[in-house]
């Protein structure tokens, strides 16, 4: 089949590859010169699949109403575009509910650890090195995280992941590198769990789609879709006399919408209305500071820091720190306050780790969907497949997303379940 796969994030980017490797002719159209340029570009990096959830979680309202008051809060609400989200916190309040947060966990969970699987035996077949180390470690500063946290903890106890609760002592001997001037109480390790540079791995992989034979069309922005038996693509080529020119169109047997919360000005005009909004999520990346010919700060592979949800990893021989949740921000504006929360934390377990003067600090949009899940699959409107609004777990549920809908297209049954994940879910 000749496929056209919009948007070439981390998310299109494995799409192309499973798609190309199963025989399918690939045209892959994004408006940027690269690969994971968007959301994909700075992320934390962090695999973690029993920490893949809902944004959307019984007691949420409530946290986020206090975090408006905090001056470090994991999650801001504000800015130009807040009035245009009302209708999207609504639909995130409605899916609160403990019925429907246990849920879209569960299917949510058993996305991410097929996802992990793929990447495991992607990574072992083709032999990719993307920076990536073993080990995430949860701080929990005082004893009211540790209480919050239990709930949690039987959670993973049912889904059988691996971890282990332990003391202070045990996370410092873990991580040496913590800062013995913070307050620790206890520390969750996730053994299994990984971290790994996501924009690395999609240039990789973009590479190896590539030798499929796939087409990457950069520079391409895709203005407008036609549905069909044979679907078209209506597209700007940004390279060429600025963009301006008229629209190319091209005939294709599939289309697959990889494109994040912009998915929205393509299929609006086509009667699709999708609840999907941006939440901005910020990161600091910087070289490590040497301390002597063979000793580096910083952490061996990456920490979760509980009480402000900011990750602490490493990458090579940077350190990137990320987090905060932005509701209603603007691209284009940097939050100062989510930036100096960031630093913080940093500060508080790695003082010094960093050579902050040369530190590059970035904001990204990751495409949510009130009640966490993604959509996976064919849509209402003939030959349009939808593979998006993965939120911030895009790096850790795309290589389980890619091959699903991959199976889907070529008429076969993935190997999980996909209730709950399809574009039924939503009407689309």
């Amino acid at each position: 089949m000749r496929v056209a796969v919009i948007g070439a994030g981390i998310v299109g980017a494995t799409s192309a590859y499973e798609l190309a490797r199963d025989g399918h002719a690939v045209t892959v159209y994004e408006r940027h010169a690269g690969v994971a340029s968007e959301t994909s570009f700075a992320n934390a990096g962090v695999v973690a699949p029993g920490y893949v959830t809902p944004w959307a979680a019984p007691g949420m309202p409530g946290k986020v109403l206090r975090h408006l008051l905090e001056r470090h809060a994991p999650v801001r609400i504000g800015g130009a575009d807040v009035l245009g989200r009302i209708p999207w916190l609504w639909r995130w309040w409605r899916a609160c509910r403990p019925a429907v947060y246990q849920a879209n966990r569960s299917r949510m969970y058993g996305l991410a650890r097929y996802s992990r699987q793929q990447l495991h035996a992607l990574t072992q077949a083709l032999g990719l090195d993307y920076e990536q180390a073993r080990g995430v470690l949860v701080l929990l500063r005082t004893p009211r995280d540790l209480k919050q946290v239990q709930a949690g903890l039987q959670v993973l106890e049912a889904l059988q992941v691996n971890f282990e609760l332990l003391d202070a002592a045990q996370c410092r001997q873990l991580e040496p590198g913590l800062s013995p001037a913070v307050p620790l109480v206890a520390g969750i390790s996730l053994p299994q769990d990984e971290v790994g540079n996501c924009r690395q791995f999609a240039q990789q992989i973009k590479a190896e789609a590539q030798r499929h034979g796939a087409r990457f069309l950069f520079q391409h922005d895709v203005r407008a879709l036609v549905p069909g038996t044979t679907p078209r693509v209506a597209s700007h080529d940004l390279s060429r006399a600025g963009g301006s020119g008229d629209a190319v169109e091209a005939a294709f047997d599939a289309v697959l919408l990889c494109t994040g919360h912009q998915s929205d000005g393509l299929l609006r005009p086509l009667g699709l209305r999708l609840p999907i909004a941006p939440v901005y999520g910020y990161s600091v990346t910087a070289p490590l500071s040497v301390v002597d010919e063979v000793t580096v700060r910083g952490p061996r592979a990456a920490v979760m820091d509980e009480k402000y949800k900011v990750a602490i990893t490493r990458l090579g021989q940077r350190i990137r720190v990320a987090g905060s949740a932005e509701i209603g921000g603007v691209p284009s504006q940097m939050n100062a306050a989510a930036l100096a929360t960031l630093y913080k934390v940093l500060d508080d377990w790695f003082p010094g780790a960093a050579r902050l003067a040369q530190a590059r600090a970035w904001k990204g949009a990751r495409p949510m969907l009130p009640d966490g899940p993604p959509v996976l699959g064919r849509s209402r409107l003939p030959g349009l497949w939808l593979n998006l609004g993965h939120g911030s777990s895009g790096w850790a549920l795309s290589c389980g997303s890619a091959r699903a809908v991959a199976d889907l297209l070529a008429g076969r049954e993935p190997a999980i379940d996909l209730t709950g994940l399809t574009p039924q879910r939503l009407g689309a």
